[in-house]
């Protein structure tokens, strides 16, 4: 039966000049046929449920079907509350679907090469879809783009005493999703055998917890990691003021995540699991900050024997390439969010004190705040280089002593906002702000310029999805970690001292 399935799969994505032409809107993946779009240039598949999952319990591939799924409209999101940047919201938890950007297929004469595949994994971690990324650019590039849905917040990172492998529900489903991707990339003219998992921010953090994830082995053969490492700390007020520090962003271990569940379960008027999984997910949104307060991942399990930022120091990681780095002015995002859209000043020399205590001094001289246009953007300097380049710079290294690691630097400062977000703030080479030159965003409007440099950095990671190198042809010449950081900017690709340019020999 196996080998008869296998064979109907190959045929489905491929004919013979003797043959009529299949319909090229038409798949077959391992459990069924799907119906997708064919728009002039390319082949779009959404909605595509590739698991299913009850509530904090491991995804498991979906069950087969008879006839042609519709795949022309994305699947449900993932339960989620939305924020002031992101007015999402979902209750749904039937939501593990994913979708699948093709170039057209060419014509029959033409054999074509299997193509390389890219899974993406979205950000942010409490809300977001795979949808909401048009991947129509990095298609154009030859590439089979995947992205997928995962849960997120409290149905996600959830744990409680007891639970099995609690935590690390979000990173299960990504693990499914590869493995929905390693039997089902053939059917879309992609090479199984060649797959890039590549994500931005909570989605980078989570492949680094891929990379030392003993589930994820042999799941893919290429990483990025963009504006997300696995090393980051989070220093007092960093990310929201009031928040004290945490030694770690985005890992904690399983006991605590634990004691977390049980005080959240006491909060819902529960006592165990089972009342838990038997609570409308309206309710469960109801309770004020449970899906951020989930937005880590649990250490100390199956699926996460150890802190993937420790694994990294030790060595202890899947040996495959990776390209990695993050944005010019990576915490002005979050100090424009939290004080300038509200009509706020942040008051600098308090925060450093409070977060950085007997250094303050140190650290205000080095970063004075009348060298700044304001409060903002001194505070935000000190968390670029502190939080976000030095665990960058960190993380690069130590994958170099093992891989070729390509490090990178989004440095457009005039780089358009996308976000809802309103303020007379310098945003800046802000977090993320290199996503619509990967995605294509209708609210992004681009210069010439930085049209040239979205083609020149889609075919920078088109490249080293197809050889794990994203040197190619045409384009300036891109060193790997130890002889210079590549940045990107308007015609100006240039290479940089990264750990001069973030001020890492004082940080460190």
């Amino acid at each position: 039966m196996r080998t008869l399935l296998t064979a109907a799969v190959l045929l489905a994505g491929s004919v013979t000049p003797s043959q009529p032409a299949a319909d090229p809107a038409v798949v077959r993946t391992d459990a069924g046929a799907v119906r997708g779009e064919v728009t002039g240039a390319y082949r779009v598949f959404q909605g595509i449920r590739y698991a299913t999952a009850a509530r904090w319990d491991a995804p498991h591939p979906v069950e087969a079907w008879q006839g042609v799924r519709d795949a022309t409209k994305p699947g449900a999101m993932c339960p989620q509350v939305g924020s002031d940047y992101a007015p999402t919201h979902s209750e749904n938890e039937d939501c593990l679907y994913l979708n699948v950007t093709t170039p057209a297929r060419e014509a029959a004469k033409r054999p074509v090469a299997k193509r390389p595949v890219m899974v993406w994994i979205h950000g942010d971690g409490a809300v977001g879809a795979g949808h909401f990324s048009d991947a129509r650019k990095l298609a154009a590039k030859g590439t089979v783009v995947v992205t997928i849905n995962y849960r997120l917040g409290v149905f996600g990172g959830f744990g409680y005493p007891g639970l099995r492998n609690s935590g690390t529900f979000g990173l299960q489903d990504q693990q499914e999703a590869l493995r929905w991707v390693r039997r089902n990339a053939a059917a879309f003219g992609g090479d199984p055998d060649n797959v890039t998992v590549f994500g931005v921010s909570f989605g980078a953090m989570a492949i680094g917890g891929q990379l030392t994830s003993p589930g994820a082995r042999g799941l893919f053969q290429r990483a990025i990691m963009q504006s997300g490492e696995a090393m980051m700390d989070m220093p007092a007020n960093s990310m929201v003021p009031g928040v004290p520090a945490s030694p770690s962003f985005a890992w904690l271990p399983e006991a605590d995540v634990a004691a977390r569940g049980r005080q959240y379960a006491q909060q819902l008027g529960c006592s165990d699991l089972a009342c838990l999984r038997a609570l409308p997910v309206k309710k469960i949104l109801a309770v004020p900050y449970i899906m951020n307060v989930f937005q880590v991942y649990a250490y100390g399990n199956e699926v996460l024997p150890s802190s993937p930022a420790e694994a990294l120091r030790n060595g202890r990681f899947h040996r495959v390439p990776v390209l990695a780095g993050a944005t010019r002015d990576e915490h002005r995002l979050f100090v424009g969010m939290n004080y300038d859209v509200q009509g706020k000043s942040p008051d600098y020399p308090k925060l450093v004190r409070e977060a950085f205590g007997d250094k303050a001094d140190q650290i205000l001289r080095e970063y004075p705040e009348k060298r700044y246009k304001s409060p903002s953007l001194a505070w935000a300097a000190v968390l670029t280089d502190r939080m976000w380049a030095r665990g960058t710079h960190e993380q690069n290294t130590l994958l170099a002593r093992h891989v070729p690691v390509y490090g990178y630097e989004f440095a457009d400062r005039r780089a358009p906002m996308f976000l809802p977000l309103e303020a007379d703030f310098d945003w800046g080479a802000y977090h993320a702000a290199d996503l619509p030159y990967l995605f294509a965003d209708p609210k992004a409007r681009f210069t010439p310029a930085q049209e040239e440099l979205s083609d020149r950095i889609t075919t920078y990671w088109a490249a080293f999805a197809r050889t794990g190198d994203p040197n190619t042809s045409g384009l300036p010449a891109w060193p790997r970690v130890g002889r210079g950081t590549l940045s990107l900017a308007p015609r100006a690709i240039r290479t940089v001292d990264y750990a001069a340019e973030h001020r890492l020999a004082f940080w460190n």
